[in-house]
């Protein structure tokens, strides 16, 4: 049985071809990321034509930077040490010299008050701000460092008021809609506006492609709730996350989004450093496989290796490491079951039925769940109730398929739209069979939809293969 959990790998166009591509969709990989910081659109697009050409079943994720701050790319690289002090301005077109940092954001001598940390390079350099005027943040470094160009300033706890989509952002996402790629990760998402302004370029261009909202800053936290009502699904992007709050609670909000998002059916994806030492080295350390095996046993969607296969040594075992930890997790839960939690019905019949299907599963000797779905919501339902054994999707558009791509225990398969329940229940048969999943007396659970794809699932049948063959027939 294959692995339930899905694997996302950001991939460079640097070391992209379809060679390298097809030994990591072997290796588990089911999710390609573009991180748009570090390509242009003619090297994204480099990526997805290479990955189509391995699998129509590989979905793509193109990660947008969002409202982010960072040191200006003009000007020296001053060499600090604890106790000196140093100016602060926001001015894009600022050269930083050896006594004044410039950083991106103009306003920030405005937003940031007195006594604020502000943290560099993912924290490598910190500085605290002793006093303020119109022109400066006067500030007092903490730490010995280099601060470069280029770099990522985090400003905890502290509401910035940037725009959440830049021009740079737009561009992409056009060119995600254009291209029909499956969805947006939105980087720095700190309310339901910033979710909205992404899916208003999306709509206005005519596109379906989904949005994986990135929680990275306390806003993100805090406003979770809302964000849910409006995205497709979440990434916990751990990295700023811990350095916009504190690190050691960033396990307890892990475990808290991944709870809400399975009980409100959304995607969840578990980021940053999950196999950090692969990117040098061969083999894990056992801090990382328990860290793997943690977000499976709460029952996360995903996981995702960053320059473990962007730019590491080894990136192809790092997804077949990734492969082996999440299957062997999976397979203890199946004879130990962890209390985690499950989706909620809602008042939905779609999902009530997926909910009634794992629940038959976990009590009838059955194989699989086959699910009939237009849209992909049946089979993210059944997805959400965790069950035992693997859901097979069956699509009539190959988006939705590759969309089931991020979708835990699906394993979801295109075919032509049959008009009646009774020519998908064959073809389904028919096509299982051919590909010899199942046998002909294998019980399995079929669910499907008679009203149109607005209305969901309507109906659930348990049956035998051969029995379910000869009522068609």
């Amino acid at each position: 049985m294959i692995k339930k959990t899905k694997i996302v790998a950001t991939i460079s166009d640097k070391i992209c071809t379809t060679d390298f591509l097809q030994e990591l969709f072997d290796a588990g990989m089911n999710v390609v990321r573009l991180n748009t910081a570090h390509q242009t659109v003619e090297q994204a697009m480099q990526v997805v034509n290479d990955a189509r050409k391995v699998s129509d079943k590989i979905a793509v994720l193109v990660d947008t930077k969002g409202p982010e701050i960072r040191t200006v790319g003009q000007g020296v690289e001053p060499k600090v040490k604890k106790g000196d002090k140093i100016k602060l301005k926001g001015d894009p077109e600022g050269k930083t010299t050896e006594d004044c940092l410039f950083v991106s954001y103009k306003d920030i001598i405005k937003d940031v008050p007195t006594g604020a940390c502000v943290l560099i390079d993912d924290g490598d350099v910190e500085l605290k701000v002793v006093h303020k005027d119109w022109e400066f943040l006067y500030c007092e470094v903490v730490n010995n460092g280099t601060i470069k160009l280029r770099k990522s300033v985090n400003l905890p706890n502290i509401s910035i008021n940037l725009p959440s989509v830049t021009d740079r952002d737009k561009m992409f996402i056009e060119m995600a809609v254009k291209n029909n790629i499956d969805f947006i990760a939105h980087s720095f998402v700190r309310n339901k506006y910033d979710v909205l302004a992404v899916k208003n370029i999306i709509e206005k261009a005519g596109g379906n492609t989904k949005i994986i909202a990135k929680i990275e800053n306390r806003e993100g936290v805090d406003n979770l709730d809302e964000i849910l009502e409006h995205a497709y699904g979440i990434m916990i992007a751990r990295g700023d996350l811990a350095i916009e709050i504190p690190a050691h609670q960033v396990p307890v909000v892990q475990r808290m989004i991944v709870k809400k998002c399975v009980k409100t059916k959304r995607p969840v994806i578990v980021a940053t450093q999950m196999l950090h030492s692969m990117i040098e080295n061969p083999r894990p350390t056992r801090a990382e496989v328990s860290d793997i095996a943690d977000a499976v046993y709460m029952g996360t969607d995903a996981i995702m290796l960053s320059g473990e296969t962007a730019y590491g040594k080894y990136p192809a075992e790092a997804v077949k490491v990734m492969s082996k930890i999440a299957k062997e997790v999976e397979d203890d839960m199946e004879t130990n079951p962890p209390n985690m939690t499950i989706a909620s019905v809602d008042n939905e019949i779609t999902a009530m039925l997926a909910e009634s299907a794992v629940k038959a599963s976990l009590q009838l000797p059955v194989k699989a769940v086959i699910v009939d779905t237009l849209t992909g919501r049946t089979g993210r339902y059944i997805s959400a109730f965790r069950g035992k054994y693997p859901v097979y999707a069956i699509c009539y558009d190959t988006a939705v398929m590759r969309q089931l791509a991020l979708s835990y225990g699906v394993n979801a398969e295109y075919m032509p739209h049959h008009s009646s329940r009774s020519m998908f229940v064959r073809t389904a048969m028919d096509k299982f069979i051919t590909r010899n999943k199942f046998k002909d007396d294998d019980l399995v659970i079929v669910i499907g939809g008679s009203f149109g794809s607005s209305n969901g699932a309507s109906f659930m049948e348990i049956a035998k293969i051969k029995d379910l063959i000869t009522k068609e027939d």
